[in-house]
């Protein structure tokens, strides 16, 4: 008889998904010596995963990434869920915990159809349901057509392929992970800011589940769990939603971190983007950069955040 699995890991359906889970694994049977079958999997249909026809921001935002699961480990049903962080909604439940952030992979985005931004054709349209990549785009070519694509990376590249856009975005993390290194054209994250959290995994598990907390902490990467708690921090300060186009990139300058952030208005018109260093532990200071770009947009920018009255 084989042995019970000594840790259940919820993870949504999509192959990025399951790929990521399938990453997790990997790394806590590395660190405890464990056979596979110690780890389950356990697949969970996401309400994001439902509904494709229309834009995330519309339907529910980032809780229809993380429902299902939140359900499921309140009933006991899996200990642990595996996330893309940039899918996790900025405030959760005080009764999960973010038991591991594991090594953060390419932040960047990368470009399908074209070799650049300035080498898209004018008066083309780019596919992204993405307020962040849209308003980022529309400020660099306002001469652009943003038409809302969503779906998996291969549902993406499907609908450009059957010339539903003529580009669009995706991330080079999921790329990676789904073995297509080589698709697009990556974009310099320096200059084109990522999402904030873009590439990280996490797991979350019940606050009050000591046994599974432990085992998350051997793969916890101390690094980049203070990134994107940072990263999380600013979001938290800009009272930021699925409708709030915001950017950031945050990487280690010797013992501190230093981050790059910047808020849009949808269309793309206005930008403001500003810079801090701090120590890793300050997330006061993400917040701090957080309330300095509010304080500069204009009424009318501000108002798609909600991190000043």
């Amino acid at each position: 008889m084989p042995a019970d699995p000594l840790i259940r890991l919820g993870t949504r359906r999509s192959p990025l998904a399951l790929a990521q889970a399938h990453e997790a694994r990997a790394r806590l049977c590395a660190a405890h010596g464990w056979d596979e079958a110690m780890v389950e999997l356990v697949p969970v249909v996401a309400s994001g995963d439902k509904i494709q026809d229309r834009p995330l921001a519309d339907i529910g935002g980032k809780a229809l990434w993380t429902r299902e699961l939140d359900m499921w480990l309140a009933e006991g049903r899996i200990d642990a869920a595996v996330h893309s962080m940039k899918d996790v909604e900025t405030l959760r439940p005080d009764e999960l915990a973010i038991g591991a952030i594991l090594p953060r992979a390419d932040k960047a985005d990368v470009l399908l159809g074209a070799t650049s931004i300035a080498a898209i054709p004018s008066g083309a349209r780019v596919g992204t349901s993405a307020p962040r990549r849209a308003a980022q785009l529309l400020h660099a070519r306002p001469d652009l057509e943003v038409v809302g694509i969503r779906g998996n990376v291969a549902t993406r590249m499907a609908k450009l392929q059957a010339g539903e856009a003529d580009a669009t975005f995706l991330a080079a993390a999921g790329l990676s992970r789904l073995g297509e290194d080589s698709v697009g054209t990556r974009l310099d994250p320096e200059e084109w800011l990522p999402a904030p959290a873009q590439a990280a995994i996490g797991i979350e598990c019940r606050a009050s589940d000591g046994e599974t907390r432990e085992w998350l902490a051997a793969i916890d990467d101390e690094p980049s769990r203070q990134e994107v708690l940072a990263e999380r921090a600013l979001l938290e300060g800009l009272g930021g939603t699925c409708h709030s186009p915001i950017a950031a990139l945050t990487s280690r300058d010797g013992d501190r971190l230093h981050m790059k952030a910047a808020i849009y208005s949808p269309d793309g018109a206005i930008c403001i983007r500003r810079e801090a260093d701090f120590a890793p532990q300050d997330r006061a200071a993400a917040r701090d950069l957080a309330a300095l770009l509010l304080t500069e947009a204009p009424a009318h920018v501000r108002a798609h955040f909600g991190g000043l009255a």
